[in-house]
């Protein structure tokens, strides 16, 4: 089968893989979508995903597809099925596993990352991580359901009233599932920080009552801040840009080398709730809810898609491309 291997670092080659042997508790998918995530591009550039990754290995976490092999003990899912993926695997054993903190597993594994995943033709996963799309679902969409999950999880960590002021920092792709799932909220205000001027028509689109370039709100007094960027400055602006009780969430994937210059006098004076949240436990149902009612529209957050063919050029020239959200067709 065909499918993109990462080799090293800023190294990834199109070259014929192994087809995945079968396995008595997995199933083999025939992707047939998959997403390229902001996380693909910090493990290109040798940075750890969720977990640290070895090459070779094919990447790709956020992938649905259609049930082409089930193993001898898989219960519920039959040849043909459609569904989309939650990559991570937990040990099932560890203190955190115990205390239903799956997602922080010591012994954590996710396809995609320590294991093959949905940057090839053909893909095996365990069964417990298949969920199953309904028919009106396109596996475009089907993919997209492991990112919104992960905005989920860090969603419900917020606590929203019809007073809150709330500020999105980022416009990109995540900005975007976040901002669909605060305007469902009834918030007083939503504005978003966005340097890009051809973001703001969408944004807009979505919800946002005000869309600022970052320079533009320095006597912001946000009751809610949403930082989904990852980067120093980005992320000083979400504590600063907080007001009086105001809770700030650190979403945006930063560089584990990244250090940012906080006030910890601003934080008490403030009395702020600072929160950091990551990938998605047990959020995958929901957010293909969402989906599915157009409770979310992720199909049109896509701005660019890419073949298997394209890919090591596309991963080169990422930032040149001014992607959005890509995509993988087959």
């Amino acid at each position: 089968m065909k499918a993109a291997v990462l080799q090293g670092i800023k190294q990834i080659e199109v070259q014929e893989w192994q087809y995945p042997a079968p396995s008595s508790q997995k199933v083999i998918i025939k992707v047939k979508s998959c997403g390229i995530c902001g996380t693909d591009q910090h493990i290109y550039h040798g940075h750890p995903g969720s977990a640290e990754v070895h090459p070779p290995i094919v990447l790709g976490h956020e992938l649905a597809g259609e049930v082409v092999e089930v193993g001898s003990e898989v219960k519920g899912f039959r040849t043909g099925d459609r569904v989309s993926i939650d990559p991570n695997i937990y040990c099932g054993v560890c203190d955190y596993c115990r205390s239903n903190r799956a997602h922080l597993c010591s012994n954590l594994q996710a396809v995609g990352v320590t294991r093959d995943g949905g940057m090839a033709e053909y893909c095996l996963v365990p069964a417990a991580n298949c969920y199953l799309i309904p028919e009106g679902m396109t596996f475009e969409e089907a993919a997209l359901v492991e990112p919104l999950g992960c905005v989920l999880h860090g969603f419900k960590k917020i606590k929203f009233s019809p007073l809150s002021k709330v500020l999105i920092i980022g416009g990109g792709f995540i900005g975007q599932l976040f901002l669909q799932l605060v305007k469902r909220q009834e918030v007083s205000s939503i504005m978003v920080s966005e340097p890009v001027e051809n973001k703001k028509e969408l944004l807009y689109k979505l919800g946002a009552d005000e869309v600022v370039h970052p320079n533009g709100i320095s006597a912001v007094e946000a009751d809610v801040v949403i930082e989904c960027v990852g980067r120093p400055e980005s992320m000083e602006l979400a504590v600063k840009s907080a007001g009086k009780g105001g809770q700030v969430l650190f979403f945006g994937v930063a560089a584990p080398e990244t250090a940012i210059s906080v006030s910890p006098f601003e934080i008490f004076s403030k009395e702020l709730t600072i929160k950091g949240s990551f990938i998605n436990p047990y959020t995958q149902e929901e957010a293909i809810a969402l989906i599915a009612k157009k409770a979310v529209d992720a199909g049109m957050l896509i701005s660019h898609r890419f073949t298997i063919e394209e890919l090591p050029e596309a991963m080169a020239n990422f930032p040149n491309l001014k992607v959005s959200k890509a995509v993988i067709t087959y």
